[in-house]
């Protein structure tokens, strides 16, 4: 197979951390090549790298066969090259066609890129609104907007920075086929991914990075889980130890509960939600399934304060209505909300991790107003230390984490202000083996303590893994609640589409038990 692109001793330092370190890559043409390591191992810097989008301090870039500098993402894209990032490259205020067109030739018209955007979108099985402005989309569905942005230039070389993260199994399976279709078209393939399953299913080379270092390269086809975590991290992570909850008995208060909220859409593009019922019990996980982009957001916002339009009484937290109280007052009860968004809603980019700490922690501001700032640089110290968070110090700003880092550091925040109830959402996106274990094993522990945890995610494993009752989000409704016990990937999968009986011979809608 032709050589496609070639790097040779490729290096890159940033001021407190070496990403790249002499690294030596091939990838052929038809091949689809995985790349493997832990969070900030140096992946995502040598994609950017590779696009454009970051200059190497040294080393060669080869490109069929001839020495190339890639100096901007353009120059990359007219050479055949695609990228989607793991932290999307969107702007909010524009409509999916307009971000998609930005990166094509304007010989095209904007009319043109929309009917090529729904066309590439139902080949592919992409559910794609191109002309919904970026803002009002949840994490999946602007990532299917990347990816078809991506597919729309007839790349070369695509790039593939955790394209799975937000995708549900049967989105997953049709983008599977899509790449195997490319890779026999000649289109080399660059995968990046944690989730060691999908590498052994999909890729035919696997190249591993430990530190900024090349470590080993494999065939992942011939390797098993445990062999591609030890050359990821160096170890299996710890197996997870899930419990039956202890708290199986219904308090007469329930931790959460939500009492037949329904909300019209606040945005032209959103969901609305329709009688939603929910209880959530202390000591429990009650996880919620659905495909991205069915009423999620717009629930997690009416229970996080985000959106107080709530009918009052239509959500109680320990018999308390809250239904119109602000996120301070919530987190002053104990309630605490990690967001699918990392960077922009759970940090902000620019501050450092100590600053961030201040977003929902108050520990350390008096009552006067004053930060104690020594106490709040060692509040993000010991977050760093416990989660193995990789960071320059409690001063590092939030952009140069890398996604996984930044993830375990934001779900720390939350878990160490021992919350009454946590909800959480997607807290695994993008992070290794390793980290997902640990965060896993963190909400088991905090449920065991009595914290009553709502686990929005879309990672059917994940749910089953943790959850004690497990409900399905489907065009704004909530399906009827399902012991774990009961339920399975076949039936999760057809109430995802709303297809769902109207109730349980045991409980209803949303885990409100029968009289």
């Amino acid at each position: 197979m032709t050589l496609r692109l070639e790097l040779i001793a490729i290096s890159k330092q940033y001021p407190s951390v070496k990403a790249n370190d002499g690294v030596n890559l091939q990838v052929r043409a038809g091949q689809i090549h995985a790349l493997l390591g832990e969070n900030g191992a140096g992946k995502s810097t040598l994609m950017k790298i590779v696009y454009g989008a970051v200059q190497p301090d040294g080393g060669e870039i080869r490109w069929n066969g001839k020495t190339v500098r890639i100096k901007s993402p353009a120059e990359a894209r007219a050479l055949g090259l695609s990228m989607v990032y793991q932290h999307f490259s969107l702007f909010d205020t524009m409509t999916a066609a307009e971000n998609v067109w930005l990166g094509l030739d304007k010989s095209i018209s904007l009319a043109e890129v929309t009917a090529r955007i729904r066309e590439v979108a139902q080949v592919y099985g992409l559910d794609v609104d191109p002309l919904r402005p970026v803002h009002t989309l949840s994490v999946g569905e602007r990532q299917r907007v990347e990816i078809v942005r991506a597919l729309m230039g007839k790349p070369e070389l695509l790039i593939l920075d955790e394209p799975t993260s937000v995708l549900t199994p049967q989105a997953v399976e049709k983008l599977f086929a899509t790449l195997r279709q490319l890779a026999a078209q000649g289109c080399a393939i660059l995968y990046i991914s944690h989730k060691l399953d999908e590498i052994r299913a999909l890729c035919d080379h696997c190249t591993v990075l430990r530190a900024g270092k090349v470590t080993g390269e494999v065939d992942p086809r011939t390797q098993s889980n445990a062999e591609l975590s030890r050359l990821m991290i160096g170890s299996e992570p710890p197996p997870l130890r899930a419990a039956p909850s202890v708290a199986r008995q219904r308090s007469q208060v329930p931790a959460l509960s939500l009492r037949r909220l329904s909300l019209a859409k606040a945005q032209p593009f959103g969901t609305t939600l329709v009688d939603l019922e929910l209880q959530l019990q202390p000591g429990e996980i009650l996880g919620v399934a659905g495909v991205s982009g069915n009423g999620q957001q717009e629930m997690l916002a009416a229970l996080s304060g985000e959106d107080r339009r709530a009918q009052p009484g239509a959500v109680h937290l320990f018999g308390q209505d809250i239904a119109r109280a602000s996120a301070r007052k919530r987190r002053l009860l104990g309630l605490h909300f990690v967001p699918e968004e990392r960077l922009g809603r759970g940090a902000v980019p620019a501050m450092s991790l100590a600053q961030n700490t201040l977003l929902t922690r108050s520990d350390h501001v008096t009552r006067w107003g004053w930060l104690r700032v020594h106490a709040v640089q060692r509040m993000a110290e010991t977050l760093i230390a416990r989660y193995q968070v990789k960071a320059g110090g409690a001063g590092a700003a939030a952009s140069s984490l890398s996604g996984g880092n930044l993830q375990k550091f934001i779900v720390g925040r939350e878990i160490s202000a021992a919350p009454r109830v946590l909800i959480i959402a997607q807290p695994t996106w993008g992070v290794d083996v390793g980290a997902a274990a640990l965060i896993r094993a963190e909400l088991l522990k905090l449920r065991d303590e009595g914290c009553a945890v709502l686990l929005v995610s879309e990672e059917l494993d994940e749910l089953f893994e943790l959850s004690d009752r497990l409900v399905v989000m489907a065009q704004g409704r909530l399906s009827p609640v399902l012991p774990i016990s009961e339920a399975n990937r076949e039936l999760v999968g057809e109430w995802m589409s709303g297809l769902w009986p109207e109730a349980l011979p045991s409980e209803t809608r949303g885990g409100v038990l029968h009289a």
